[in-house]
């Protein structure tokens, strides 16, 4: 959760991801409140955005997006241990990183 409007956490996380040195696949979908960056042979990461009383909920969700192989990235995945508290973290830092910047541009104003 994000204590602010849900359309200012989008604009804050496309900002981040745009970024970002490796981004093969990016979409973005105001409308919907959906960002999404697609790298790789198997890998999409996908950003719902929504108003909540409390501010924006942001949702993460990852997919695998394999169209051959498919049955490989669970057992590859098992080799980069630590892969799932990897993208807690860097999901968790991200919000971090997004409300202190919305923050500050407040703060600025």
């Amino acid at each position: 959760m994000v204590p602010a409007s849900a359309d200012e956490v989008f604009a804050r996380i496309a900002e981040f991801l745009q970024a970002q040195q490796y981004n093969p696949g990016f979409e973005m979908d105001p409308e919907r409140g959906l960002i999404a960056q697609q790298g790789g042979w198997w890998y999409r990461g996908e950003y719902l955005v929504v108003d909540d009383p409390a501010g924006a909920r942001v949702t993460h969700r990852v997919y695998n997006v394999a169209s051959r192989g498919r049955w490989a990235v669970p057992l590859a995945n098992r080799f980069f241990a630590g892969f799932d508290g990897r993208v807690r973290e860097g999901f968790d830092r991200m919000m971090g990183d997004v409300a202190r910047s919305i923050r500050d541009r407040r703060t600025l104003s």
